[in-house]
């Protein structure tokens, strides 16, 4: 019957009736609207993000120009003439294979240390009431305030008597046990004292201790802050630059920030394209390990308030 009436409606004006999926005029334009406004804002943020992207792309770029094209009057976007020489004089002029696994060894260990022991740390301030844990907290805090260039003498001093200059060993255990680990402390304290009290509760009935309660309830729910953690140890390890220069001085133990400025002509002056190529194949882990972890990366930083 109710199709019935609507044939007959649609007889009289000539056009078929609307239904009741019909979307309606007023609805059309709000979408029209959000898809335009959508536009907008896509537009804008891809103007902004040109001075952001633009130096990425003119270093992946250059890598393939021949000197002379990068040194031209007339800059160009894109080579006229790509090459891959450059990349081969990377791994020709030095141990760069070596020296990239240098870099990639000491930022992973640098990394795991550090979340182990700034989860358990941060745990502990989070967690365990003591006498004066407030004042410890803010005295480990003061770790943010000092600067590295103000302790790389004493630490100097302390690696030479040790007989741990030219090895490894400074660049892993001074970020892990040093100043470097207090924002990963800072961090996972922040993201320990927004759980739920209950969870630990439920923990301790079923016969967990405190290590238990640790390590198969609250780490375990701690992975936004744990892959935060991680993208700034492992950037600011691979990017560490003035610790290898101290404490290092065979080609063969170099890491990679160290490494791009040995890519000198015979008169002292910077190969251009070697170092850019160099460049582009340091930047590369750092790009994966943010892209497979941004979700977290951001849902890190949402729990890193000022609460307690």
């Amino acid at each position: 019957m109710r199709t019935d009436v609507l044939d007959a409606a649609a007889d009289v004006d000539g056009s078929p009736a609307a239904g009741p999926d019909a979307p309606s005029p007023a609805r059309s334009v709000e979408r029209r609207r959000r898809r335009r406004g959508r536009a907008l804002i896509v537009a804008l943020l891809a103007v902004v993000s040109i001075p952001f992207v633009f130096p990425t792309w003119w270093m992946a770029t250059s890598s393939l120009k021949p000197m002379s094209e990068i040194l031209s009057s007339v800059p160009t976007l894109w080579p006229q003439s790509p090459t891959f020489d450059a990349y081969l004089d990377v791994f020709r002029l030095q141990p760069f294979a070596q020296q990239y696994l240098n870099s990639l060894y000491i930022a992973v260990l640098v990394t795991a240390g550090t979340i182990l022991f700034s989860s358990v740390a941060g745990y502990a301030f989070a967690r365990i009431r003591f006498p004066g844990a407030n004042a410890l907290f803010l005295l480990v805090l003061t770790g943010l305030l000092v600067p590295s260039e103000v302790t790389i003498v004493p630490l100097f001093r302390a690696v030479s008597a040790l007989g741990l200059i030219d090895t490894h060993w400074p660049l892993i255990v001074v970020p892990v046990f040093g100043a470097p680990s207090v924002l990963a402390t800072f961090i996972m304290r922040q993201f320990f004292l927004a759980l739920p009290v209950e969870l630990e509760e439920a923990g301790r009935i079923d016969g967990l201790g405190r290590w238990g309660i640790f390590w198969r309830i609250a780490f375990p729910l701690a992975r936004p802050a744990v892959a935060a953690v991680a993208i700034f140890t492992f950037l600011k390890s691979w990017n560490l630059y003035l610790e290898p220069i101290v404490y290092l001085s065979s080609k063969n133990m170099f890491t990679l920030p160290q490494a791009l400025t040995q890519y000198v002509d015979a008169y002292g002056g910077p190969m251009w394209n070697v170092q850019l190529a160099a460049t582009t194949l340091t930047v590369v882990p750092v790009l994966i390990v943010f892209l497979l972890a941004q979700r977290q990366f951001v849902e890190g930083l949402a729990h890193t308030g000022l609460k307690g």
